[in-house]
């Protein structure tokens, strides 16, 4: 396991601890791996999700520090969100 894909997936299991998903989220970064997010938890996979959004893993690092807003990031480009907008929405709030 990278040190990109273990610093996600513990800042992921941070930051969701008590959400209620609702669904199955997939985080692609690229070039590393993809973590999944469901409501039983985190954890590093590549299954089928409702929703997959994909970055490079300074753009992800950026999310999941708060220095970067996701709903900016997708609008920026950096960001691409494939499935379910109203789930990718609702995590969005979910990070900050």
């Amino acid at each position: 396991m990278s040190d990109v894909m273990a610093e996600a997936e513990a800042a992921l299991k941070a930051k969701l601890a008590d959400a209620d998903i609702g669904g199955t989220v997939k985080f692609d970064i690229e070039g590393e791996g993809a973590i999944m997010v469901d409501d039983g938890g985190v954890r590093q996979g590549d299954d089928a999700a409702d929703v997959t959004l994909k970055a490079d893993a300074d753009t992800f690092r950026e999310i999941l520090d708060g220095s970067l807003n996701p709903t900016a990031a997708f609008m920026g480009g950096k960001l691409t969100v494939d499935g379910d907008m109203g789930l990718a929405m609702k995590l969005a709030s979910e990070l900050g």
